[in-house]
């Protein structure tokens, strides 16, 4: 049952940053489609939302690891 929780909370702490990630690469690649003069601001906004997204999945596995340790 041990093993069970600690994959359902890994799971649900790496989901989340997933679907953000998926969602701003989506969103980021119809933008430049509609506006590809603007591709250079719409790339730095991307890349700053994937490491906020990304911190946030590695900060959740380390308190996880911290917890069931």
């Amino acid at each position: 049952m041990y093993n069970v929780t600690l994959i359902l909370i890994m799971l649900l702490s790496t989901l989340g940053p997933a679907l953000v990630i998926g969602m701003v690469g989506s969103a980021a690649i119809k933008a430049v489609g509609r506006n590809p003069s603007a591709s250079a601001r719409i790339l730095v906004s991307m890349i700053i939302t994937f490491i906020f997204a990304e911190a946030i999945a590695i900060l959740a596995l380390l308190m996880i690891y911290s917890l069931f340790k």
